[in-house]
This record gives structure tokens, sequence and C-alpha cells, in this order.
């Protein structure tokens, strides 16, 4: 691989959204879901960011959402991974599973 080729990988745009993805589950794992919630969104926004790189940073600011009892945007991000075209049906299955035992904790039933 020619340094050029190097370089291009390291700073290509999935590779940057995962260093931020990255960066925000160290952060999470450090329980600073704040910080971790500002890399997730700053991975989801990134341009041109691959859709299960997209996915991934959504389900997990979910789950720091959650962490911070913040029950109504942990919803909106399951909702948003719900509604994801193509997404492996693993996923989708636990982002499915996960907003359900939100809505149970949080006393809604309500269906979307």
């Amino acid at each position: 691989m020619s340094i050029l080729n190097w370089f291009k990988s390291r700073f290509s745009r999935r590779e940057l959204a995962l260093t931020r993805y990255r960066s925000g589950m160290a952060k999470a794992k450090k329980e600073n879901f704040s910080g971790a919630i500002v890399d997730y969104t700053a991975s989801i926004r990134a341009p041109g960011i691959p859709i299960d790189v997209k996915a991934m940073a959504l389900y997990n600011r979910a789950l720091a959402y959650s962490a911070m009892h913040d029950t109504d945007n942990a919803e909106k991000d399951l909702a948003e991974v719900l509604k994801i075209p193509g997404l492996p049906e693993n996923i989708r299955t636990a982002a499915g599973q996960r907003r359900e035992r939100l809505r149970r904790r949080s006393g809604s039933g309500a269906q979307s």
C-alpha cells in the first residue's frame, strides 16, 4: 500500500466517522455519557457516513441517553435505527427490543 493510499484510507469519511464512534464508545465505557453523546452525534452528522456506522452510532447514543435517564431521546434514536432500510435483522431486533424495554420502564405503552 502506498503512503498516499494509506493517508486516504486513514482520513476517509468512514474512518473519520468510526474514529468519533470509537471515541464515544470509550467515553461511554468510562461512564462519560454526555461526552459519548457528543461523539456519537458528530459521527451521525458526518457527511457521507456509511449507513452501518450511522446505525451503530444511533443505537449506542440511545444507550447513552438511556443511561442518563433521557428516555425520550433514547426512544427517538431507536426509532430512527428501525427506519434504516436494509438494516441487518439482528440489529433491527436488538433496537426493537431495547425500545420496548424503554417503553415498559417509562410506563409508556403507546405505539408509534
